[in-house]
């Protein structure tokens, strides 16, 4: 057995079959072949290229929770047309129903986040569900506003019309989950594969940018979230079941493609 202690990424000698595949897909160039084996160097990020190509079994993860590590669904067996559509289809969502969000949907919607890709395998995307928290912080949101939109709206058309009601922020939906990072394209895109995952299961999402700026505003609001140190709150994505019905896709316009 080669373990390697450094490394989070073992592999059993006796089981590997020399073919290299884990070679040719490991990203950091962190594995190489000698004696017809695998073996682990400096570099290696941890990303489980390895550990998912290779056939014989023979790389393992021991510091990892391996549950959802199964056999793979491509995603080529769902009908792309299908896909698409249901993509045109999604709608932000402000009209919820007094429903709770049941725990195994809300793991589905984490779990998806959880595996969005991040840059160099840093996994380092957190997820705050606001809880018992909700009710307070969004209190404490719409007073920072209510203070504020006399100010805005001398610099915003569409605030000059808006009404800052109670439920202004969360709009009565009984979910909401901050996503935060160091990195604001990580979290960004494990936010599109929560809110893919959610609406795959019937419910509606908003992305509240207006909460993400009370972040920025208040400290008390900030401090409450108790995010992990260095990080920001990228997106705010409110869950609940749709109480709107539409009937088809909206237009959008041209395409904008530059062709180099």
């Amino acid at each position: 057995m080669d373990s390697a202690k450094k490394y989070s990424v073992v592999i059993d000698t006796d089981k590997c079959i020399g073919c290299g595949k884990c070679v040719k897909d490991c990203v950091a160039s962190a594995l190489y072949l000698a004696d017809r084996k695998a073996k682990i160097r400096e570099g290696c990020i941890e990303c489980g290229h390895c550990f998912a190509v290779c056939p014989a079994e023979a790389i393992d993860m021991p510091g990892y929770d391996k549950t959802d590590c199964v056999k793979i669904t491509d995603l080529s067996e769902i009908e792309s047309e299908i896909l698409l559509q249901g993509i045109k289809s999604r709608r932000t969502v402000r009209q919820y129903k007094d429903i709770p969000v049941e725990k195994e949907k809300i793991d589905r919607i984490l779990k998806a986040g959880q595996y969005a890709p991040t840059g160099s395998n840093s996994q380092n995307v957190a997820f705050t569900i606001l809880g018992s928290k909700q009710a307070e912080l969004e209190h404490e949101c719409v007073k920072i506003f209510k203070a504020g939109v006399g100010i805005g709206s001398l610099f915003s058309k569409s605030l000059r019309n808006t009404k800052i009601t109670d439920d202004f922020f969360f709009k009565g939906a009984p979910l909401v989950i901050v996503v935060s990072g160091h990195n604001a394209v990580n979290a960004t895109i494990a936010s599109a594969y929560m809110e893919l995952e959610a609406n795959s299961m019937g419910l509606g999402v908003l992305y509240s940018g207006f909460f993400c700026a009370c972040t920025k505003l208040s400290s008390k609001v900030k401090s409450a979230l108790c995010l992990p140190k260095g990080h920001k709150a990228v997106t705010c994505l409110i869950i609940g079941y749709p109480d709107v019905k539409y009937e088809r896709i909206p237009p959008r316009k041209e395409h904008r493609i530059n062709t180099l």
